[in-house]
């Protein structure tokens, strides 16, 4: 008999929700077969069985959250799988051990707490969740709170004693942050600093006031936000309100990439199993460029830019519409165009198989997002933390285009042609820095020979 917990799925993971499990109380469960699916603030995946044997108990249903090293499940011999599955209450009381939250037992199986709604109504009056009626939130909060939670809440300028908790005893989790953040936020300077009733009130209101709560229709359809897509509004929100974000846009001629890449493209995919397209060429472009250019291959830290000496390159993932991932392409800087093609399709695809781990999205120092293979035509994307630019890769399309003909003046040609455009963050260098590094990536596009790459 041996307990299945949940793993460290990451450095900063603290905490995940169980949303799949492959099999069922009384299964056959292989070495290596996958077990389970979970969702964190980093990634979705799957995660193996660390043994073979039969699945005898599930304590952690679909849907639950649950610190990292929770018991989730167990596995036995065939003998032993009578034991019935998910039980909430086993969640609860692994979790409420875990957390040292001593008078949680009292609250959660207490459902008649008539007196209890009143001394709470008085700090939240729209309480939600029957469950968690409670006082739990406004002095022990802090004490339950998991790092990602905590620095979602300060990130976001919210007070905890405000958010209902949703997790088990009460403990507030992700996903209740992030439905506060949906909802406009719980400032926490409202309730706290009662002393000054007519500046703290007018300065915050017209921020939060600007944007009214959606209420669903009888002809509407309510689609609930999946648990990535929450953490990238989040992520995209706070974005938004750290960085002082400029866009910065360059138009670049494709001919000079096509001499080589429609010449091998039958032969690399023959090869590699997969299309030669522009992404592998816009990448090399930038990692020498960003060799030139290091202030923008740099995360800002408390009144400093920390610039890295290596390239971790992220490559925006869409998937298939559900949500955005950023694996991450290791020491890109030294990798060549057909290695760093290799890199780029494997990440995509196991990032829409939810196979990556969280260590390929974690750390990277500079981004692309592709939006081009989608058709637009400029985009401006929004800066992933802490990083200071990312490049948004947009359609290219056939132009025409004055070129220098020898023994001629001018002429006009058609050619691929299509727009780099860059968010980047003013704290960290100016407008001419930004500009030099995209025409840097530009002229390599438009006159390397790169042939040598393929």
């Amino acid at each position: 008999m041996a307990e299945i917990t949940l793993p460290q799925l990451g450095e900063t993971v603290t905490e995940g929700t169980i949303t799949k499990w492959f099999k069922k109380v009384g299964d056959s469960v292989a070495l290596d077969e996958p077990l389970f699916e979970v969702s964190t603030d980093k990634v979705d995946t799957e995660v193996p069985s660390p043994i073979s044997g039969v699945l005898t108990e599930i304590r952690v249903a679909e849907g639950d959250t649950v610190p990292v090293g929770t018991v989730i499940a167990v596995v036995g011999d065939a003998a032993a799988a009578a034991p019935v599955a998910p039980s909430t209450p086993a969640v609860a009381s692994s979790t409420l051990a875990s957390s040292n939250v001593s008078e949680a037992p009292p609250a959660s199986a207490a459902p008649v707490p008539a007196p209890t709604p009143a001394p709470a109504s008085a700090a939240q009056a729209p309480a939600t969740a029957p469950v968690i009626a409670t006082p739990a939130s406004a002095t022990s909060t802090s004490t339950v709170l998991s790092p990602v939670v905590r620095k979602l809440i300060a990130e976001n300028n919210l007070n905890a004693a405000s958010i209902t908790g949703t997790g088990p005893g009460g403990r507030i989790t992700r996903d209740d942050v992030l439905a506060a953040i949906s909802r406009g936020g719980a400032t926490s300077a409202a309730p706290a600093t009662a002393a000054a009733p007519t500046s703290a009130p007018a300065a915050s209101a017209p921020q939060r006031a600007a944007a009214p709560k959606a209420v669903a229709g009888a002809r509407d359809e309510v689609v609930a936000l999946s648990k990535i897509r929450q953490a990238t509004g989040a992520h995209m929100v706070a974005s938004k309100a750290i960085s002082p974000h400029v866009l910065s846009v360059v138009e670049v001629d494709y001919a000079n990439v096509d001499l080589t890449r429609l010449r091998v493209r039958e032969e690399f995919k023959a090869q590699e199993g997969f299309s030669l397209t522009y992404l592998p060429f816009i990448s090399r472009a930038v990692v020498d460029a960003l060799a030139d250019f290091p202030h923008m291959n740099a995360s800002l830290a408390d009144n400093e830019l920390i610039v890295h000496r290596y390239i971790d390159l992220g490559i925006a993932v869409d998937l298939d519409y559900q949500g955005l991932l950023v694996p991450t392409v290791r020491d890109a800087e030294g990798k060549r165009l057909r290695a760093l093609s290799r890199e780029i399709n494997d990440l995509a695809t196991r990032a829409r198989s939810h196979h990556l781990s969280p260590d390929d999205i974690s750390n990277g120092t500079f981004t692309i997002a592709n939006n081009g293979s989608a058709g637009s035509v400029l985009t401006m994307p929004v800066i992933n933390q802490p990083q200071v630019a990312i490049l948004s890769t947009d359609a290219i399309s056939k132009k025409p285009v004055v070129i220098e003909v020898p023994g001629f003046s001018e002429s006009i040609a058609i050619h691929p042609v299509g727009n780099l455009a860059m968010a980047w963050d003013h704290r960290a260098f100016d407008g001419a820095y930004a500009a030099g590094f995209l025409s840097r990536v530009k002229l390599i596009l438009e006159t390397r020979d790169w042939s040598s790459e393929v």
